[in-house]
């Protein structure tokens, strides 16, 4: 099966003043068709900065490094022109915050539509029909009536639906979903998720879902890299990752999370200490300061991807077995 997104050592690094911080540090990964791969991590670890590196909507300090081909076709050394036939058509994306990333003064149809006009080269009627059958697509009720609407009038989850829908307006072949549930309530949380599980089941797309949230991890991902400090520490399957964890910091993470049914006055377990300043190139291991496992070595040595199991861990003294 031939993968749909291929990012190879992508870095990002952001210059001003003279100095320079790396967001992201020699990713690499790739999504194959009706795949869902989930970047995971804490906030400031670049997993958003990935997002945008893909469509090339970093701004001008960024300084970007490596290589992604969607569909064959390397996009880094594009055109601004050339990128329009990438942007929507072949990658989509959703963007945090439905709310604040809709226009509040156009109707959610009219900018379904504007999407459909823009990547499918439709005539407005075309477009306007074409629109209210996306929006019944993402599960909207009554589309040619909300299609009317503005967002105000729209719940955050219906929200979140219509950037679905302005997003699959190009048919695209991998959608990027940053953070898509986030702001939502546990229940409108479930039907996002179903969605997008079911539209990646139905139209055949990769799916790269960035997310903070393991749950959400467990409950959509085939795949999964948790990246911290601007590299990937581990990746692997979900099943195997979340049973048998290597990295000190995926245990920790999922040692962090609340177990249902819990203790409700126990104290929530922490990962001691901050995340390190990325203004300086990483010689040694970025977690060894807030680690359990740390030893002498991991303060001077620079751990580098190994394979484990049917994945890959980058630690030089990950936990082998359960």
């Amino acid at each position: 099966m031939s993968e749909t997104l291929t990012v190879s050592e992508l870095s990002v690094a952001f210059r001003r003043g003279g100095r320079g911080t790396c967001a992201v540090d020699g990713l690499s990964f790739a999504i194959a068709p009706g795949e869902v791969l989930a970047l995971v991590g804490e906030s400031g670890c670049g997993k958003s900065t990935v997002a945008k590196a893909i469509l090339r909507l970093l701004p001008r300090t960024a300084q970007t490094g490596g290589s992604i081909v969607v569909e064959g076709r390397e996009v880094t050394g594009l055109s601004e022109r050339e990128l329009t036939q990438v942007r929507g058509r072949k990658v989509g994306i959703v963007f945090q915050e439905p709310i604040s990333s809709l226009n509040p003064v156009v109707s959610v149809g009219r900018q379904v539509e504007e999407s459909l006009r823009r990547h499918r080269r439709m005539r407005r009627r075309e477009a306007g029909a074409a629109a209210v059958a996306l929006l019944e697509e993402v599960g909207i009720a009554d589309p040619e009536r909300r299609a009317r609407e503005f967002p105000h009038q729209l719940s955050g989850g219906m929200c979140q639906r219509v950037m679905i829908a302005i997003a699959l307006a190009g048919d695209p072949r991998v959608l990027v979903a940053d953070e898509p549930t986030t702001a939502l309530d546990a229940t409108v949380q479930a039907t996002i998720l179903e969605l997008l599980r079911d539209l990646v089941a139905r139209r055949g797309m990769g799916l790269l879902l960035i997310t903070h949230d393991l749950g959400v991890v467990a409950d959509l991902a085939d795949r999964a890299i948790v990246m911290y400090a601007g590299r990937a520490v581990e990746e692997g399957d979900v099943t195997e990752l979340f049973a048998r964890p290597r990295h000190p910091y995926t245990r920790a993470l999922l040692a962090a999370t609340p177990t249902p049914g819990g203790a409700t006055r126990a104290r929530l377990t922490e990962i001691d200490g901050i995340v390190p300043s990325l203004a300086e190139p990483a010689t040694s291991c970025s977690f060894a300061e807030r680690c359990t496992r740390v030893r002498a070595d991991c303060h001077r040595k620079r751990p580098e991807p190994a394979r484990a199991g049917r994945g890959s861990v980058t630690c030089l003294h990950p936990w082998e077995g359960s």
